[in-house]
């Protein structure tokens, strides 16, 4: 079997041998998720279940990123994604150990960034529809990639609200970008997600609903993080402007309710950073949908998203770019049917 194949696989099953490890030691530590207002839970539940995604995510690397082929340009940066990837788990145990300070976090995700950049993760060009290439300076390229790296690490940490939703999203999203990046012949970046999509897979059998165990920030952070560094790393170094553009589909709905959040936020006149109850998730279970169902509804949303990225890098730029068009007006659409711009009052 290919390298993918057995990345997934291994990383698969690492991370069903694990959880229940992690379970038994956060009960141990006191690494448990209280219920408040804002969560659906109703009774103390382990949250560092990102230790486990972690681990089975390196136990696969470790056995098979030796045995592919990793082009000499892309070596750093798949270390500095490991680096970097390591130091955002050490961050997000502290949080879910101590609640750090809003403010602390942010400045440990630049670090952790930073760290990623120094050893090669870069954005370092960006390319038209019609296949012009920009070449960026580091004082341009150094703070841009920074700003994605930390953008879709809290992104995917934000939509992390109900049982499976963030697993469930950060494995479709790899195996979107895993397929994209077999397509444009980028092996080691296809092993890598893999890996990544096998570790969140396996924990999702105790992570959906009713849960065991939640991936606490350890866990969303590290999986926004080495998505949106490998994107970097792999399908954004192509030279279409399309490779920019599918990790951005492939990750479309955390995005798009992170950035939802800040419009409403925004036009209700309340603080950015102050959270809320109209996030997606929080409107379906508001029209009646079970935990379960407002899931896999998301899920199938991300995978749309996920097969419209795809689809893109197959077609003309011109099609790709009608495609594009099409599935924001409709995301749009949907949006406003929902109610998603709407601050509720009983939020304020």
């Amino acid at each position: 079997m290919p390298n993918y194949i057995w990345a997934f696989l291994i990383a698969a099953v690492a991370a069903v041998l694990l959880t229940p490890i992690v379970i038994r030691l956060a009960f141990r530590t006191g690494a448990l998720d209280a219920p408040d207002a804002r969560k659906v839970h109703k009774k103390p539940i382990p949250r560092i279940g990102g230790l486990a995604i972690y681990a089975a995510f390196m136990i696969s690397m470790l056995l098979l990123l030796e045995t592919s082929e990793i082009p000499e340009e892309m070596a750093q940066g798949v270390i500095g994604l490991f680096v970097g990837g390591s130091l955002i788990v050490a961050l997000g145990l502290w949080d879910d150990y101590v609640s750090i300070p809003a403010k602390v976090k942010l400045l440990g995700q630049i670090f952790c960034a930073w760290a990623a950049v120094a050893f090669g993760v870069r954005i370092d060009f960006i390319t038209s529809f019609s296949g012009e290439i920009t070449y960026l300076y580091d004082y341009v390229t150094i703070p841009m990639t920074i700003f994605w790296m930390v953008g879709i690490t809290n992104t995917v940490n934000l939509i992390d609200g109900l049982d499976g939703l963030a697993a469930g999203v950060a494995t479709i999203a790899s195996v979107t970008i895993c397929l994209v990046a077999l397509r444009m012949d980028i092996l080691v970046v296809a092993v890598v997600t893999a890996a990544l999509a096998g570790s969140a897979f396996g924990f999702l059998f105790y992570n959906f609903n009713p849960a065991k165990i939640f991936m606490g920030d350890t866990g969303s952070m590290f999986l926004g993080f080495m998505l949106s560094g490998i994107s970097v790393v792999g399908v954004m170094k192509s030279a279409a402007m399309v490779a920019l553009v599918v990790p951005i589909l492939a990750l479309g709905l955390p995005i798009l309710d992170t950035t939802f959040a800040i419009v409403r936020r925004w036009l209700a006149g309340a603080p950015i950073m102050k959270p809320d109850k109209g996030h997606l998730h929080h409107r379906l279970l508001n029209l009646g949908f079970t935990q379960r169902q407002a899931v896999l509804l998301m899920y199938v949303i991300s995978a749309i998203l996920g097969s419209g990225a795809i689809i893109m890098t197959a077609v003309s730029p011109r099609t790709a770019l009608l495609i594009l068009i099409g599935m924001i007006v409709a995301v749009l659409y949907g949006a406003k049917r929902l109610g998603i711009l709407k601050m509720k009052k009983a939020a304020r």
